[in-house]
């Protein structure tokens, strides 16, 4: 793998020991994570290739949230860097949203370990999410997650960047479409790729093809310094945990249906669902129908987003 010459002389030698690999000393163990390694990498770059993530010259902001699949994205986009075809840039961002106690520090310690140009962010989003906090709920999570997508997006048009990169893996994929299904009655999840509501910027989700059991391995072998849960008191997303503990319970009973439903999700047939705004139900009988491979254009609706993870970073 080549040198990029548009890293620094510190980033140029992190990028070089990117694999596991080279911090292990069992002969085992250095094989199996450089398999996993370039396993999440071979997957990252598939999904760049089939969404059309990142094109010649991009800026991208890399959201660094001092969780292990943040981490995980940084250093599977370095490593990609190295090779890819065409230039472009990384900017690690971190957002401080003011968590008591939150040890900050890991996180700044690992951005000036990769040598990479960073920017940090510190923001009341703590303290105001408190003060706009429904009274009935019993977490955060939603307020947080608007403010903190606010200020990064806010962060990535200040600094110019075409892109932005959020860790969510194939598993946030699943429990966002299952918590759809079951609690919004509707078919959607978090897209690889989607543009914001002002068409301004582009988020990308290159993890998306990525198994959270195979990041969480990776971040075990590379020691990431990861911040603890529940730093702001007031738990977690339950319905979102319950999904998420769902879909690990199947991944153990059978290690394949986890991976036959997210198949699902590019393999969808219009004329086999309800939805006539996607599929000409009404014209059927009289052999006008605009169906699968028909060269006519389908009657679809594009003003739907898919709703944000509430762990948006």
């Amino acid at each position: 793998m080549r040198d990029d010459p548009t890293l620094n002389a510190r980033a140029r030698a992190y990028a070089k020991e990117l694999s596991p690999y080279f911090n292990l000393e069992d002969k085992k163990q250095k094989y199996r994570a450089d398999k996993l390694f370039k396993r999440l990498r071979r997957k990252v770059g598939k999904a760049i290739e089939d969404f059309n993530m990142i094109e010649p010259h991009d800026k991208v902001m890399v959201c660094i949230s001092g969780g292990k699949d943040s981490y995980a994205l940084l250093d599977l986009l370095l490593s990609l860097k190295r090779s890819a075809p065409f230039p472009f840039e990384l900017v690690p961002v971190h957002l401080n949203a003011g968590f008591p106690n939150s040890p900050e520090e890991r996180v700044r310690g690992h951005l000036e370990r990769t040598g990479l140009e960073y920017v940090w962010i510190d923001r009341p989003v703590f303290t105001v999410a408190k003060e706009k906090m429904n009274p009935q709920k019993k977490t955060l999570c939603s307020i947080c997650s608007r403010l903190r997508r606010g200020y990064l997006y806010a962060t990535a048009r200040e600094i110019g960047a075409t892109k932005v990169a959020l860790g969510h893996h194939r598993d946030d994929l699943l429990a966002t479409f299952f918590l759809n299904l079951f609690y919004a009655g509707s078919m959607k999840t978090m897209p690889p790729i989607l543009r914001t509501d002002d068409d301004t910027l582009t988020v990308i989700r290159p993890l998306a093809y990525c198994r959270e059991s195979d990041l969480s391995e990776l971040s075990k072998f590379k020691d990431y310094p990861v911040l603890p849960k529940g730093l702001c008191g007031y738990g977690e997303n339950e319905e979102r945990a319950a999904m998420l503990r769902m879909i690990k319970a199947w991944e153990k009973e059978n290690p394949k249906r986890p991976d036959i439903i997210f198949k699902a999700l590019k393999n969808v047939s219009p004329s086999h669902l309800l939805d006539r705004r996607l599929f000409d139900f009404v014209n059927l009988r009289s052999g006008r129908a605009l169906g699968e491979g028909s060269s006519k254009q389908l009657r679809f609706i594009t003003t739907d987003r898919a709703p944000e993870s509430a762990d948006e970073t």
